[in-house]
């Protein structure tokens, strides 16, 4: 994509990105294979997204992350979608080949690698994901494909009811909704063995939000899995080893989607070892 011996560029867009530790974790494996490329940041305020879109292009970017709000808004600026992307109808890496913008998601295959590398295996299993953005709907569409039954809840109702609709013949159950009330997601979570939160309640700067409605109690037997990872260890997760349960983080999944952009842009194989320690590295010194 570069002139010869001239650096490659990709990056991420976001609004905001300051938070994202995926410089880090992609520089360094850039370092470790002797690669000349280079992950930059990229805040872009949502009205000037098909013009970050273009810029890909036109600044001849090997390609880009693309975070909240982004993952469905730039889905119309691109020239393909793959079928996994179409179906979740989220982007979170885009593709430049030889100038023609390719739109992929590498959410749902990270998070299923995450969890199972967590020592839950979805298969057969009954889980609630909370959520109903960008990031949910590749939690859901992953579970669904690996064999899971999924109930959904979401503050605002309708984007539940549209996200559950766009998922239907996904898997052999399409996903059950829950109302954001309290008594209907404690007997659900009596139910089921795993618990995801797909929102960026409890994200940094606003660490002591929790995504439950108030009043709901952890069961003892669930695994929670909280996709926010800055800070690592939210409230939501205190709470759950507090009840006993087992807690799993974000960083699992973030270096996980971010190893499969990598080995898409590059077409080289992630160096994991090298990108987890660079990631926990960067964490630790948040």
């Amino acid at each position: 994509m570069s002139e010869q011996g001239a650096p490659t560029y990709v990056g991420l867009i976001g609004w905001p990105v300051a938070h994202s530790r995926s410089p880090a974790m992609h520089n360094a494996a850039f370092r470790a294979l002797g690669l000349n490329w280079h992950y930059l940041l990229l805040p872009v305020v949502p009205e000037d997204v098909g013009d970050a879109v273009r810029g890909i292009r036109a600044l001849r970017f090997a390609g880009c992350n693309v975070t909240v709000p982004h993952k469905q808004a730039v889905v119309p600026f691109l020239d393909e979608v793959s079928p996994t992307a179409r179906a979740i109808g989220a982007v979170n890496t885009i593709l430049n080949r030889d100038g023609r913008l390719m739109g992929e998601n590498t959410d749902a295959e990270g998070f299923l690698r995450a969890l199972r590398e967590a020592g839950f295996e979805p298969r057969g299993q009954q889980a609630l994901v909370i959520g109903a953005g960008g990031a949910a709907r590749a939690v859901v569409y992953a579970l669904l494909r690996a064999g899971a039954n999924v109930w959904l809840t979401n503050r605002t109702q309708a984007r539940a009811i549209a996200l559950a609709e766009a998922m239907q013949g996904v898997g052999h159950t399409p996903p059950r909704l829950v109302p954001f009330a309290r008594q209907a997601v404690q007997t659900t979570l009596e139910t089921v063995s795993l618990l995801v939160n797909a929102t960026s309640v409890g994200m940094v700067p606003h660490t002591e939000a929790v995504p439950l409605p108030e009043g709901v109690r952890l069961p003892a037997h669930l695994t929670v899995n909280d996709l926010v990872y800055t800070p690592r260890q939210t409230r939501l997760l205190r709470l759950t080893a507090d009840a006993g349960a087992r807690p799993v983080d974000g960083v699992g999944m973030l270096l996980h989607q971010g190893a499969a952009a990598f080995e898409q842009w590059t077409g080289h194989p992630a160096p994991l070892d090298v990108m987890r320690a660079a990631l926990e590295d960067a964490l630790r010194h948040s």
